[in-house]
C-alpha cells in the first residue's frame, strides 16, 4: 500500500493564495467586498415547502431557530444516514484523519507531520470523504485540502473541488473561492461546469449579496462556461429562496430576451411571492406565465396553495383545491400537506386530521412528510399521546419515520423537561435503524444543560463526534450557552475557542460572544476573557465594528476603562471607526479617572478618522452624547415600567399569572 509522501516544496498558485484566505491579499479581491453585517433571517416564520418543478425527494429539514415552525423540504438533502456512511472502505482512515485535524489544525507544522506519519493511503475518493466528514468546520477541510494538494500523485476530482468551493463560500472567503476557480481554469478546465458557479450564486444569495450573485453570471464566460437557461434559473431560484424575490423579478424582466423563459423560472418567482404572502404579485406572475404559453401544473398550484396558507386564507385554499380537481389536476400529498401545515400552525389540529382523512378518502396516500407534519402539529400543541398514536399508525402502514419525525416528539418532551423520555425515544429510533442526527443531539444537549446535567451534555457531545457527525455552529452555540448558564465558564471558553478555530465564527454568533464575555468579566476572569478575544483575532476572523463594540463595552461596564481604551485604539488601527456612543462612553469614563493622556490620544485618532470620512468631529461627538442619554432614558423608563407592572400584579411575576 502506498504511503503518503510529500512532493517538492512547490505549491500551486491558488494554494499560495489559500495558505491564509483571511489575509489582506485575499480580502482585497473585488469579489470579496461584503458588508460586515449580521446575516438577515433568511426564512419566514412559516417554513412552507418549496415545490420544485421537478421534485426528486421529500427530505425534511428542521430549523432550530423556529422551534416548532412548519416543516420545509430540504433543498440539499443529506445522502444516506450516518450508519450507512460509517460502514464503508474509507471509514477507519477518515476517522483517523479527522481526529488528527481536530488535534493539530491550529499548528500547521505538527499537523503535516502527523498526517505524514499516519500511514493512511491517499487514494481516490478519500479526500472527498474527509471534506464531507469535516462538515461545517471549514478550517479543518481547508487544512486537509491544502496538505493533500501537495502530495505526490494527488489529482483532485470535480467533487473535491466542488466541496472545497462550497466550504470556502460558506466561510464567506469569496476571494479564495475565485482564486481556486482561476486555478481550475488553468490546470483542469474540463472540471469547470455551471454547477461550480451555481454554488457561488447560492452562497452570495444566502448572504443577501444580490449584486455579487448576479456578477457570477457575468463572470462565467471568462472561465469558458457560457451561462444558459439552467444557470439563470438557478440564480432566480437562489434569490427567491433567500428573500430577494423583488430583485429576482427585476432581473427576470431584464433578462427575458437573453434567456428564454421556462416554467421553472416562473415557478421560482411564484414561490418567492407566495412565500412572502404577496398573492397579487403571484397572480401577475401566473398571468405572464399563461401569456408565455405555459399552463399551471401541480407545482404551480401547490405554490399558490402555499401563498393562501401563509396569509391564513384557508377558504380560498379549499376553493383552489376544488378548482384543481375541476381542471383535471388532482391534488397530491404535497398539496394536502401544505394545508395541514397551515392548520396546525393555527392550532386547528382536529381540522388538520379531517384534511388528512379527506386526502385518504380521495385515494391519495400520505407520505413521510405528511405524517411528520401532523406529528409536528400535535407535538407543538402538547398533544404528545396523539402524536405517538399517529407514529404507531405510520409504522403499521409501512412508512418509515426519519430523524425529523422523532425530532418533533423530542422537542415536545424537551418543553416538559423530560430528559429520560427523550433518551427512551432515541433508543427506540436506534432499534429500528434510525441513527440520531445533529439536530437530535442538539436537543438532548440543550435539555441536559438546562437541567444542570452538563457532564451528560459533554458525554452526548463526544458521542455525536464519535458517530460520524461533525458539530456545526448550532451545536457549538447550544453547548456554550448551556455551559454559561450553569457557570461552567472555563469549559464554555474552550468550546468557543474550538468553534473559532474550526472557522465557524461569523456575525450571527456575536450574541454568543457577548454572552460569554460579560459573565467572564463579572467573575473577574479578565485574563480568560482576553484569551478568548485573542483567539478570535489570531485565527483570522474578519471582525466588524459590532464585534469590537461588544468587547469594548463589556470591558468598560466592568470598570476596565483603560483596557477598553487600549482595544478601541487597536480597533482604529485596524481601520474601523468606533460608534459615537462608544467614544462618548469612553470619554466619560476617562474624565472620572482624570486620565487626559489616553483621552487625548483616542480623541486625536477619532478626529483623523472623522476627517477621512468627511464627518465633522463636533457632530460625531454630539451624536454620541445624545445616544448615551437616550439609552440611559430608555433603561430608566424600562425600570419604571417593570416597577409599575410589579405593583399592579401584586408582586406576582408573569410566570405566576
Amino acid at each position: 500500500m502506498r504511503r503518503i509522501s510529500s512532493k517538492s516544496s512547490s505549491i500551486p498558485k491558488f494554494l499560495n493564495f489559500l495558505i491564509n484566505p483571511f489575509s489582506p491579499i485575499a480580502q482585497s479581491s473585488h469579489f470579496c467586498n461584503q458588508p460586515n453585517l449580521t446575516e438577515p433571517n433568511q426564512s419566514k416564520a412559516l417554513g412552507f415547502p418549496y415545490i420544485d418543478t421537478y421534485p426528486q425527494s421529500n427530505n425534511l429539514c428542521y430549523d432550530e431557530q423556529k422551534g416548532f415552525g412548519l416543516i420545509h423540504i430540504e433543498s440539499n438533502p443529506r445522502k444516506g444516514t450516518a450508519h450507512d456512511r460509517k460502514i464503508d472502505e474509507f471509514g477507519v482512515d477518515v476517522e483517523k484523519i479527522y481526529r488528527i485535524l481536530k488535534k493539530f489544525h491550529t499548528r500547521v507544522p505538527k499537523l503535516e507531520i502527523a498526517l505524514e506519519e499516519s500511514g493512511v493511503d491517499l487514494r481516490p475518493g478519500l479526500t472527498e470523504r474527509v471534506l464531507r466528514r469535516c462538515g461545517d468546520a471549514g478550517n479543518l477541510a481547508y487544512r486537509f485540502f491544502v496538505w493533500s494538494s501537495k502530495q505526490e500523485g494527488c489529482d483532485h476530482s470535480y467533487d473535491v473541488y466542488r466541496l472545497m468551493i462550497r466550504s470556502l463560500a460558506k466561510m464567506r472567503q469569496f476571494g479564495a473561492v475565485w482564486a481556486l476557480v482561476e486555478e481550475m481554469r488553468k490546470e483542469n478546465p474540463r472540471l469547470i461546469t455551471p454547477d461550480v458557479f451555481v454554488v457561488l450564486m447560492r452562497r452570495f444569495a444566502s448572504a443577501r449579496m444580490v449584486k455579487k450573485a448576479i456578477e457570477v453570471l457575468d463572470e462565467m464566460p471568462k472561465y469558458g462556461c457560457e451561462p444558459d437557461e439552467y444557470a439563470f434559473g438557478c440564480l432566480l431560484d437562489a434569490l427567491c429562496k433567500n428573500g430577494s424575490v423583488k430583485e429576482a423579478a427585476s432581473l427576470f424582466d431584464d433578462m427575458r430576451f437573453r434567456f428564454t423563459p421556462s416554467i421553472k423560472h416562473f415557478t421560482s418567482l411564484l414561490y418567492g411571492w407566495c412565500r412572502e404572502g404577496k398573492l397579487i404579485e403571484a397572480k401577475v406572475v401566473l398571468v405572464k406565465m399563461r401569456e408565455a404559453g405555459f399552463e399551471p401544473d401541480i407545482v404551480v398550484y401547490n405554490n399558490l396553495l402555499t401563498g393562501y396558507a401563509v396569509e391564513g386564507k384557508m377558504a380560498d385554499a379549499y376553493d383552489l383545491l376544488k378548482e384543481m380537481r375541476r381542471k383535471g389536476c388532482e391534488p397530491n400529498a404535497t398539496s394536502y400537506t401544505i394545508l395541514i401545515q397551515a392548520l396546525c400552525s393555527m392550532e386547528k389540529t382536529d381540522e388538520a386530521m379531517r384534511v388528512f382523512a379527506d386526502m385518504e378518502a380521495n385515494g391519495c396516500d400520505g407520505d413521510v412528510v405528511t405524517y411528520t407534519t401532523l406529528i409536528s402539529g400535535l407535538c407543538k400543541w402538547r398533544k404528545i399521546d396523539r402524536a405517538n398514536e399517529l407514529l404507531d399508525t405510520m409504522l403499521q402502514r409501512g412508512h418509515t419515520p426519519n430523524q425529523t419525525t422523532y425530532l418533533h416528539i423530542l422537542l415536545a418532551h424537551e418543553k416538559k423537561e423530560q430528559l429520560e423520555e427523550c433518551i427512551k425515544v432515541v433508543d427506540e429510533m436506534k432499534k429500528i435503524g434510525i441513527m440520531p442526527d445533529s439536530s437530535i443531539y442538539n436537543t438532548l444537549i440543550r435539555l441536559s444543560c438546562k437541567l444542570g446535567e452538563v457532564k451528560e451534555g459533554f458525554r452526548l457531545w463526544n458521542e455525536m463526534e464519535a458517530s460520524d457527525l461533525s458539530p456545526g455552529t448550532d451545536s457549538f452555540t447550544i453547548l456554550i450557552h448551556g455551559c454559561i448558564e450553569q457557570d461552567y465558564l472555563v469549559e464554555a471558553c474552550d468550546y468557543f475557542k474550538e468553534m473559532v478555530s474550526r472557522g465557524l465564527l461569523s456575525a450571527p454568533q456575536y450574541g454568543t460572544l457577548k454572552e460569554l464575555l460579560n459573565p467572564l468579566l463579572r467573575a473577574d476572569k479578565l485574563e480568560l476573557a482576553k484569551d478568548v478575544w485573542s483567539c478570535i483575532t489570531t485565527k483570522g476572523c474578519t471582525l466588524n465594528v459590532s464585534a469590537w463594540t461588544i468587547w469594548i463595552h463589556a470591558l468598560f461596564s466592568k470598570g476596565h476603562v483603560k483596557e477598553a481604551c487600549a482595544y478601541c485604539l487597536e480597533m482604529m488601527d485596524a481601520g474601523l471607526m468606533p460608534e459615537p456612543a462608544t467614544f462618548a462612553k469612553l470619554m466619560k469614563g476617562l474624565r472620572k479617572l482624570y486620565n487626559r493622556v489616553i483621552a487625548a490620544e483616542v480623541t486625536e485618532k477619532v478626529r483623523q478618522m472623522a476627517a477621512e470620512r468627511n464627518v465633522t468631529f463636533k457632530m460625531y461627538k454630539r451624536r454620541g452624547e445624545r445616544d448615551l442619554k437616550e439609552k440611559a432614558k430608555a433603561l430608566n423608563d424600562g425600570r419604571k415600567r417593570r416597577a409599575r407592572r410589579r405593583q399592579w400584579n401584586g408582586g406576582r411575576s408573569r410566570a405566576d399569572i
